[in-house]
This record gives structure tokens, C-alpha cells and sequence, in this order.
């Protein structure tokens, strides 16, 4: 799932850092950014319950704050409540119009609900993740993760070229994306195209990505031919 990454610009010293904030809120506990910075340095420490009250708070005193909700949607996530992650990021959009990490994380959830019970359902779902990832796109051309999670939607959809094209715009923002050749090296391999499904399966375990061993037993046999 795409959402904001709690500890990636924490100072060094997360400790003070929290006694300021709580300092702060002691003289103005009304201040939902301060919540909010409060939520992500406790995350960046991982004390996910007091984070959780603190983004509450954010949302309670900045009802518009769409980034607390996608947090609040990452915590669901851990304890693998997809509804909740869903309810949270689709609160975010309707908090920010056009705040495409909403709408690409909902699409997300779509696509791990899907799970072969009722094929109608399933695609149903496909269907509107993708129309998700496409109003993400829209608000953020250059966001990468869109265009990777909508090509696996098109590849669940059969829909292979489509993956491919959405993977390879990916790559062209940003050049050294792991996750971008590793879908492309399966697409290919499905195609039958070897050559390159080896080179992307290559191309993304150079750039640190851990290749599935089926992939690579996959690839071994069409290797030095």
C-alpha cells in the first residue's frame, strides 16, 4: 500500500522530539498537525496505540488532514482489517479532493479482497480498483506506485499488454523502480518472451529486489540458450 512512511524524516532525537510536541499541545491541544507529527513520531517508534488516539485527535481538531486518515488506514492494515483500511483512505479522498494516495490505497485493498469465491465479485472489484488508480493518476501523473499496482490489476484481468504499458510508464518516471521489472519479467514470461522476461528479472534483482524462487526456476532452463 502506498501511504506516508512514519520514522523516514524523524529527527534524530525522537524522544525530545515527542516531549516537544507534547509540550506544545499542552499549550494548544486544538492544533491537529501537532497531532498528526505526534502520530508519527510514536509510529516511527512503534507505539501504534498511542499513535492511533493521536491521529484521532488530528482528525477530530483538522477534519481536512486526508494524510491522517491514510495512517490511520496503514494501522487497519497491520491487523489485516482491509474494511477499515478501505473506510479510512476513502474518508481521506472525500477530506482532499484529488489526494491520490486515497485513492490508490483503496484500490489496493480491492485487489487483496479479491479471492476467487464469486468470479463476478472478484471482477467487479478489479474493475473498480482500477477506475481508483486511474482518478490517482490523474491528480499525481508521477506517482509510481499507481501505475504499478494498475498493472497488476490489468494483468488480473487478462488484460497483459495493458500491465505491461502501465509498468513500463512506471520505469519511465522513475528509472530504477525494482517492483516495475519484476512485473515485467512476469508478463513476459507469460507471453512466452524469455529474452526479456530475463533481462527485467535481471534488471530488478540488481536494483535489490528478492526475485520469487518460481520466477527464477521459471527463467533457469531459457538461460545461455
Amino acid at each position: 500500500m502506498t501511504d506516508a512512511k512514519p520514522g523516514r524524516n524523524l529527527p534524530k532525537d525522537v524522544d525530545e522530539h515527542i516531549a516537544q510536541l507534547r509540550q506544545a499541545l499542552a499549550h494548544n491541544d486544538e492544533c491537529g498537525t501537532t497531532h498528526y507529527n505526534l502520530a508519527v513520531a510514536l509510529m516511527g517508534k512503534k507505539e501504534y496505540s498511542e499513535a492511533e488516539r493521536e491521529l484521532h485527535e488530528a482528525i477530530d481538531h483538522s477534519p481536512t488532514l486526508a494524510e491522517a486518515y491514510v495512517l490511520l488506514g496503514g494501522l487497519c492494515l497491520q491487523r489485516n482489517d482491509l474494511e477499515g483500511c478501505y473506510r479510512f483512505n476513502q474518508r481521506a479522498v472525500k477530506a482532499r479532493s484529488g489526494f491520490a494516495e486515497g485513492y490508490a490505497n483503496m484500490a489496493y485493498v480491492l485487489l487483496q479482497l479479491v479471492d476467487g469465491k464469486d468470479r463476478k465479485e472478484d471482477e467487479e472489484k478489479v474493475d473498480k480498483a482500477i477506475k481508483h488508480l486511474k482518478k490517482g493518476i490523474i491528480h499525481n501523473k508521477h506517482f509510481v506506485q499507481a501505475y504499478t499496482t494498475l498493472g497488476t490489476a490489468y494483468f488480473m484481468k487478462g488484460l497483459v499488454e495493458e500491465g505491461i504499458q502501465a509498468n513500463l510508464e512506471a520505469i519511465k518516471i522513475q528509472p530504477e523502480f525494482p517492483i516495475a521489472y519484476n512485473n515485467l519479467a512476469v508478463a513476459y514470461l507469460e507471453k512466452g518472451d524469455f529474452e526479456k522476461a530475463i533481462e527485467f528479472c535481471d534488471k530488478a534483482e540488481a536494483l535489490g529486489y528478492e526475485i520469487a524462487e518460481g520466477l527464477k526456476d521459471e527463467l533457469s532452463p531459457h538461460r545461455n540458450k
